[in-house]
Parts: C-alpha cells; sequence; structure tokens
C-alpha cells in the first residue's frame, strides 16, 4: 500500500499516525497537491489528500474511510475504537469535534493564504472562525472531562485531536489561543514525544 500526500497536512498525519499504531505497514509518498500537482494527478485524478493506492492499484481517499477500510481489512483485528458502545459513542464525538475543527482551519488558511487579501468576504471569515474557535472549545472540554479517551491508550479521538491542534497552533495561533486550551496543550505535548508521531513529523512545503 502507498500513502500519498504531504505530512503537513493534518488528514495525511492523521492517517500515517494511525497505520503506524495499528501495525499496518504502507510506503509514504510525499507528493504535494500544490507543487506536485500533475504528479498527484498522474497518481489519483482527483488529487485529494490523502490518497491510498492499495496493493491491487485500487486508488481510496478521505481519511475516515481509509482508516475505517484498513481496520476492517488489513489490521488482523486491531482497532483504535474503544470495544465498549458508550465510550464509542463519546469517542465519536470527540472526533468530529477534531475534524471539524480541521476543516475550519483548512478553509481559514485557504483563505488567508489563497485568496488576495482584496477578496476577502468578512462575513464569511468571521463565521468560519467563529465556528473553529468553537469546535477547539467544545474539544477541549473533551479532554478535560473524558479521561477514558484522552488519558488511556491512544485512540482515533486522541490521535486527531493532537494532530489538529499541532496543525492549527502551526499557523493558527493567533486565532485559537493556547492560553484557552490547556487540555489540549498537554494532550498534543505527550503525544508529540511518541514514536509514532515524531516518525511522522508534520513537515511539508505549506501552501
Amino acid at each position: 500500500m502507498r500513502l500519498i500526500g504531504m505530512l503537513d497536512s493534518p488528514y495525511v498525519r492523521r492517517v500515517a499516525i494511525c497505520l503506524e499504531f495499528l501495525g499496518v505497514p504502507f510506503e509514504h509518498e510525499a507528493v504535494s497537491v500544490f507543487g506536485g500537482f500533475e504528479k498527484f494527478q498522474s497518481i489519483n485524478p482527483v488529487v485529494k489528500a490523502p490518497t491510498l493506492v492499495c496493493d491491487d492499484g485500487e486508488v481510496l481517499m478521505e481519511s475516515s474511510l481509509i482508516l475505517e477500510y484498513i481496520e476492517a481489512t488489513i489490521a488482523s483485528g486491531q482497532s483504535l475504537w474503544p470495544s465498549d458502545t458508550t465510550e464509542h459513542q463519546h469517542d465519536f464525538r470527540a472526533l468530529s469535534l477534531a475534524l471539524a475543527a480541521c476543516e475550519k482551519s483548512v478553509q481559514l488558511i485557504y483563505e488567508r493564504k489563497l485568496r488576495p487579501k482584496e477578496l476577502h468576504f468578512e462575513p464569511w471569515l468571521r463565521r468560519v472562525t467563529g465556528q473553529l474557535v468553537a469546535a477547539f472549545k467544545a474539544l477541549e472540554h473533551e479532554v478535560q472531562e473524558r479521561q477514558t479517551s484522552f488519558s488511556g491508550p491512544v485512540n482515533h479521538a486522541s490521535i486527531s485531536a493532537a494532530v489538529t491542534w499541532q496543525f492549527t497552533q502551526s499557523i493558527l495561533a493567533d486565532v485559537v489561543l493556547a492560553s484557552n486550551h490547556p487540555g489540549l496543550v498537554e494532550l498534543s505535548a505527550r503525544f508529540e514525544q511518541m514514536p509514532e508521531f515524531q516518525k511522522y513529523p508534520p513537515d511539508g512545503p505549506g501552501i
């Protein structure tokens, strides 16, 4: 299997780290959707990261679907989801917040970096910023209150929360203040010391 995409994408990094925790072997190919557009297009015409090229050549997309496929078919019974149904629901809630925060971070970064300043639409920027701040506020609450999910064994929710926090802080620290999120600060610092995280650092060209 081949995982295509740059590790400064939180979606790509999330998949790489989860595969490492699951013990699933893969090759990572650092191809940018910007600087390497034509090369990426030759692998996946949709040019969407992450892209997973299966052993038979079929191409999969979307980080959550890729991970669902891996756990269903390749991970030999390993899972980063809890077996308890209530805890599973809680982890779904936390993961959905992390992914929402990730999505809004990307939207805000694209607006700041790719659209000329004179074309910025301030009502839209305010709306996305409000959604981003709200997602991290709720995720911070989950980290503080859900000790099983965030202080126990690593899982999809905790991995994605740590990856998303690092990503947002690397570019939007002026929008999402670390002082308001001590639980996420501690979680990120702890997880970034893990070998699985250090093996896949958030390196890339940015936007």
